[in-house]
């Protein structure tokens, strides 16, 4: 598998009751591939998989495989913060059709990098599944590496890495582990463009949720070294990467989603959009719906 362009770390929608709704799901689902989306994660952080249950978990996963059916990769948020439990979870989701693990470094633990080393060993061994690492040190904090991912690439089960420190360094030696066997992606979406067009494979997206034609487009001019147009697009989608980032993810994406109709809102400690933002999110909103339905009839 090497996967590639844009991928949406998929939010998890809710009804109003706060319950799993599943027919919001199918239609974020649907949407996604209607609009070329070329990957996507399911119960990764944006998708509140730390609120979920297990019968949610299977749920939310196997609907994903039955309804993309092959047409993209599913990718399953399998990591947490003990190893034992990651390889269970990571047993659980190629149970349940997934096509790959998105397996971020160890919450709140802290371990060192000889601890991360041992970790994803251990879990690419089980061979379960294909292993993308996910290094977030915002949310995890620690930071995996790039020597440590160096010493990783060589594992046969590990295919890639989910970056989502922003600094060109950090992206710079990444992109220099690249190869058939071993993709990088960005992780962060204002720097997604900029991690393209120096050679990163793609971007895993939260704004793709709400903008997948937008992103499909960017992934195509950008990885085609279309500088101009692909920058141009980009600085399109500035004040939406704003909104995005303006409380903590899902946040802000929840709020867009829900104005277009799919979810309801989050679960606690996590809280609906403040009120104060308001007026940007309904600006941004229309924003997003103006260029979305002009990439799509552009490509009529």
């Amino acid at each position: 598998m090497h996967l590639h362009g844009s991928i949406t770390a998929l939010a998890t929608p809710f009804d109003a009751a706060g319950a799993l709704d599943l027919d919001a799901w199918q239609r974020l689902l649907e949407a996604q591939l209607a609009a070329g989306t070329q990957g996507l994660v399911v119960a990764g952080s944006t998708g509140e998989a730390a609120a979920l249950y297990e019968p949610e978990y299977d749920a939310l996963l196997r609907t994903a495989v039955e309804t993309v059916a092959g047409r993209v990769p599913v990718l399953a948020g399998t990591g947490g913060s003990n190893t034992a439990k990651t390889i269970e979870q990571t047993r659980r989701a190629a149970a349940l059709g997934a096509d790959a693990a998105l397996v971020v470094t160890p919450p709140y633990v802290r371990p060192t990098q000889a601890g991360l080393l041992a970790h994803y060993r251990a879990i690419a061994d089980d061979d379960a599944l294909p292993v993308v690492l996910y290094n977030v040190p915002g949310r995890t904090g620690c930071d995996l590496l790039p020597e440590t991912v160096a010493e990783l690439t060589t594992h046969p089960c590990i295919i890639g890495i989910k970056e989502a420190r922003s600094e060109p360094e950090r992206m710079q030696a990444l992109v220099a582990l690249r190869s058939q066997d071993f993709v990088v992606l960005s992780g962060d979406d204002p720097t997604a463009c900029r991690a393209m067009l120096a050679g990163a494979d793609g971007v895993v997206s939260v704004a793709s949720n709400v903008l997948p034609r937008a992103f499909r487009r960017l992934c195509d001019l950008a990885r085609a070294g279309e500088r101009a147009q692909a920058e141009a697009l980009d600085a399109k989608m500035q004040e939406a990467y704003h909104l995005l980032g303006i409380e903590p993810n899902p946040i802000p994406v929840k709020a867009l989603l829900a104005r277009f109709g799919i979810g309801h809102g989050l679960r606690l400690p996590l809280l609906p959009l403040s009120a104060q933002h308001a007026a940007l999110l309904a600006r941004v909103a229309d924003d997003i719906l103006a260029l979305e339905r002009s990439l799509s009839e552009a490509a009529a």
